[in-house]
């Protein structure tokens, strides 16, 4: 029962990285009505800049720096690359996408090398022991990490003039046009607050795993794009649930049967949820008039 236990932990400390960067993808989708498939390679761009400024300055200025850095290369990405589509069909946007996710990888490698880079370990070594069970330090700094950036966020989108402007956007774009809501400006914004968590789930990434390299955000972004579909793209909260579902399920998979099956199982649990519930758990069905 304590390895199980533990095993669980592990998974929501795991689960808690997936559900910032789903947060990302479930922000655009339901602002902008599309898969940012590059966000993947904005997490490892963020993980990249706390590790250059780590070189000039302490950790905290070098994970400020790194948010907006990160924000910026997310806004500049819609702005260039998502901007000039809006409007187009969903094909075009998925291909642009795909080839921005190829761009930011390999100018990461052009400049890093593919060799892995050692990230500082910035938050604090040891365990806490209760009863048996052993918590990380890093694990219970990642979950509260999570949980306030996840509340933050919330209370930004339903009680701010901003956040509201977003969720007129997300309902109708034209109708919001109309009342006077800037669009690109909204989206523009959620580009770079989905982008700027990025940055968090980035550096996090690097201190559990002490390694990063330009490939790093390919499966953290499939696996987060998972989350986001399993708790229902377009809820943010579903992003958050659908993340901590994933990673329980992937820790329990590595401990109880092997390490070999967790993606499997990661994919099995998806296709079973959308079977049931096709829009995901905290998802909507949408009916359209013909």
């Amino acid at each position: 029962m304590i390895n199980f236990i533990n095993q669980i932990i592990n998974g929501l400390s795991t689960g808690s990285m997936y559900a910032l960067v789903a947060i990302g993808y479930t922000m655009v989708y339901g602002i902008a009505k599309m898969i940012n498939f590059a966000h993947g390679d904005i997490i490892m761009a963020g993980a990249y800049f706390a590790l250059i400024a780590m070189g000039f300055v302490g950790p905290i200025p070098a994970i400020l720096f790194s948010i907006v850095a990160t924000a910026a290369l997310g806004v500049l990405t819609e702005k260039v690359a998502y901007k000039p589509l809006r409007g187009k069909g969903s094909l075009e946007v998925l291909i642009t996408a795909i080839g921005v996710s190829y761009l930011l990888e390999n100018v990461f490698l052009l400049i890093f090398g593919s060799a892995a880079r050692t990230f500082p370990q910035i938050m604090p070594k040891g365990t806490i022991n209760l009863g048996g069970i052993s918590i990380k330090y890093i694990t219970v700094i990642t979950l509260v990490v999570t949980a306030v950036c996840t509340a933050v966020l919330l209370f930004f989108i339903n009680k701010t003039k901003l956040g509201k402007a977003m969720r007129a956007v997300s309902e109708d774009q034209g109708a919001a046009q109309l009342m006077g809501i800037n669009v690109n400006t909204t989206v523009s914004l959620t580009f770079a607050i989905g982008s700027g968590l990025g940055a968090i789930a980035g550096v996090i990434y690097g201190c559990a795993y002490s390694l990063i390299t330009p490939y790093i955000g390919l499966m953290l972004g499939i696996k987060a794009f998972i989350a986001a579909v399993l708790g229902g793209i377009g809820s943010v909260p579903g992003a958050m649930v659908g993340g901590l579902m994933l990673g329980v399920a992937e820790s329990l998979t590595i401990a109880y049967i092997s390490s070999d099956f967790s993606d499997a199982v990661v994919f099995g649990i998806l296709i079973l949820v959308l079977l049931v519930k096709p829009a995901g758990l905290f998802g909507k069905n949408v009916r359209e008039k013909v």
